[in-house]
């Protein structure tokens, strides 16, 4: 049994995956290769990591609507993060998801956490989503 957190569910769904953290904010635009799933922003501190299959656990996205393009088109490709978890709920992220439901029938969990569960996150550990919001977090 690992630690629980209650997160708000933005776009529902399970997911289990590792935790792949950052505390700076990410531009899906130029940031992320939606055709490898690779983190490419190289003033990044994950560039060079995949995110693909993965919990990605960033604040926020930074910059422009693109970011629902980006995600959208990797979730087309298989390529998207299993879940994303964020400060807050973030609408670029949230709209990825939901036209990806509509249009491929392949949603990915999107999950809201306060600041201080959102900072108690670490790289490497794994994570299980679940539909309700809810977040476990295994040693």
């Amino acid at each position: 049994m690992g630690k629980i957190i209650q997160g708000h569910p933005v776009v529902p769904g399970n997911s289990k995956g590792e935790i792949l953290f950052s505390s700076e904010s990410l531009s899906f635009w130029g940031g992320y290769d939606s055709q490898t799933g690779e983190i490419i922003d190289r003033r990044h501190p994950l560039c060079g990591r995949i995110a693909a299959g993965c919990i990605l656990a960033i604040p926020t996205t930074r910059g422009s609507s693109t970011t629902t393009a980006v995600l959208l088109e990797a979730i087309r490709a298989g390529t998207a993060p299993g879940a994303i978890i964020t400060r807050g709920v973030d609408q670029f992220l949230a709209l990825a998801s939901v036209v990806a439901e509509v249009m491929y029938s392949k949603p990915i969990p999107i999950i809201a956490l306060d600041d201080e569960d959102f900072d108690a996150l670490e790289n490497g550990k794994m994570m299980h989503v679940k539909q309700d919001g809810t977040v476990e977090i295994f040693d």
